[in-house]
């Protein structure tokens, strides 16, 4: 194995043109994921049909790039203007945004960048030496696993619903009704669409996510347009001190592991392992309060485990053949046309060629670190363009972003009704993550719930009976009911000193 991991770093050298493509492949993808709407998927998919004259490695290491850059890059746009580019970027904009009012967005844009690149590198390192094992491990998460993996995701509601529990609650539930719209998971028939042709395959929940984050935010913006307070951004260096990144380590180590671990997972994305790492970041942590006002672990927990699901969700592809995530089905389609099939023979017949790619992928981490950490600087200015011109810029790539999904207006009513519901969501204190997160998690959990009860005849021994399945589930109603309990503890409390 090291030799062929020496071999592969020689070949990479040897091809210096891989490189520039890597790197260019990188800012290609970051500015793409910083556009909300044009997630990585959509990133790698249109650049593929380039990458069918080129040799495999600089084919691969292209999509690879961007398949990086894109994930990282919808932190940006969270960070300044609580705009996710893509999913996974909705929990960092819940710290990363209210860094940006403090005068910090360039900290802020730093501490993502590095936590990313370490997420990043870990899970290709640990792709490179532990694929086989992993994906041994991967195959023993069947439909109850992987249910019980969403059900853990789902708790993680009380978590992130800010101070009211009962409200996060709340929107929790309204995105698990919004969910369960269009075809039957199982059976296939359409159920509550209301003989709406568009919403048959249900209600995308990007245009929601763009309009509840970014457009809400433009709306707040045109009714304070003219008492809002210049933001001054504190751009001197890099923006992370020594101090900072001893406070991010333990964070940025716990959330790299769990993020390749759940990136392993097939199904399980970078979204899901954001918001499970920013719960573990907030379980850990003493500062429990300050989570969703401006901590660094929370953007450091969400960087790191979402940019770390991309190592983890190769393994499955290049080891079993079955695609991690979204874009790792697009890869696929590039590996065939490439020649090379994924699978448990991949590494005896392309060894060499596989590890040549692995090592442009450490490089597209580097890539990813300088020129994140160059333009950081640079992408904070964006706060200080006048409202007058940014707030209708925001919401014209809220119109495209919903639009270019399925190029369909459907999707930019459903985003502009989203983004009016958001804007009184904060109004009066309703968290938008947890709809965000019911409706990424909704189906899958869903769907794997009948799924089991399927395969096991209907016996619901197969939740219980299983280590891995049952281990998920305690752990899901201890985040959901330690939470609860705390809260009724400090109501009493509180109603105790009241009568006193």
């Amino acid at each position: 194995m090291f030799d062929l991991i020496g071999q592969g770093f020689w070949e990479l050298f040897m091809q210096p043109t891989a490189i520039i493509i890597a790197v260019l492949g990188v800012a290609v993808g970051i500015v793409i994921g910083a556009l909300p709407g044009l997630t990585a998927t959509m990133g790698v998919a249109l650049l593929l049909p380039l990458t069918f004259g080129m040799d495999p490695v600089g084919a691969l290491l292209l999509l690879s790039g961007v398949y990086f850059g894109g994930v990282y890059g919808g932190s940006i746009t969270a960070i300044l203007l609580r705009t996710p580019g893509t999913p996974a970027a909705a929990a960092t904009a819940l710290d990363g945004y209210a860094l940006t009012q403090q005068g910090m967005g360039s900290k802020a844009l730093s501490v993502a960048v590095i936590s990313a690149s370490i997420g990043g590198f870990f899970s290709v390192i640990v792709l490179m030496l532990l694929s086989p094992v992993l994906a041994q491990f991967a195959l023993k998460f069947s439909a109850p696993e992987s249910f019980a993996l969403a059900v853990f995701g789902l708790c993680i509601v009380a978590s992130i619903s800010g101070r009211s529990l009962l409200k996060g609650l709340i929107a929790g539930i309204a995105g698990l009704i919004i969910a369960t719209i269009g075809l039957d998971p199982i059976q296939g028939f359409p159920r509550f669409t209301g003989g709406v042709t568009e919403m048959i395959n249900g209600i995308s929940f990007i245009p929601i996510m763009i309009g509840l984050f970014a457009a809400a935010e433009a709306f707040k913006s045109l009714e304070e347009m003219d008492s809002v307070k210049k933001i001054k951004v504190k751009i001197k260096g890099l923006g992370v001190t020594k101090k900072d990144m001893k406070t991010i380590g333990p964070t940025v180590a716990r959330s790299s592991v769990l993020g390749t671990t759940i990136g392993i997972v097939p199904g399980a994305g970078g979204d899901i392992a954001a918001f499970v790492a920013y719960n573990e970041a907030k379980r850990f942590n003493a500062d429990k309060e300050g989570f969703g006002k401006g901590k660094l672990e929370g953007v450091a927990a969400a960087e790191s485990a979402g940019n770390a699901c991309t190592g983890g969700a190769l393994v499955p592809l290049l080891t079993l053949g079955i695609p991690g995530d979204s874009v790792t089905a697009v890869m696929l389609g590039a590996l065939m046309v490439q020649g090379i099939q994924p699978g448990p023979m991949l590494f005896q017949n392309n060894g060499e060629l596989i590890y040549t790619i692995f090592a442009g992928m450490l490089i597209c981490y580097l890539a990813m670190l300088v020129i994140g950490l160059f333009l950081s600087r640079y992408f904070v200015k964006v706060v200080e363009i006048p409202k007058a011109i940014l707030t209708p810029a925001i919401l014209m790539l809220c119109v495209i972003g919903a639009y270019a999904i399925n190029n369909s207006m459907f999707d930019v009513i459903v985003m502009l009704i989203a983004g009016i519901v958001g804007y009184y969501m904060q109004r009066y204190d309703f968290p938008a993550s947890p709809v965000v997160l019911a409706l990424i998690l909704g189906p899958m959990a869903e769907s794997m719930f009948r799924r089991s009860l399927s395969l096991s005849n209907g016996n619901y021994d197969v939740f219980y009976t299983r280590p891995i399945t049952m281990t998920l589930l305690i752990l899901a109603a201890l985040t959901l009911f330690i939470p609860i309990i705390k809260s009724i503890i400090s109501i009493l409390k509180e109603n105790k000193k009241t009568f006193v």
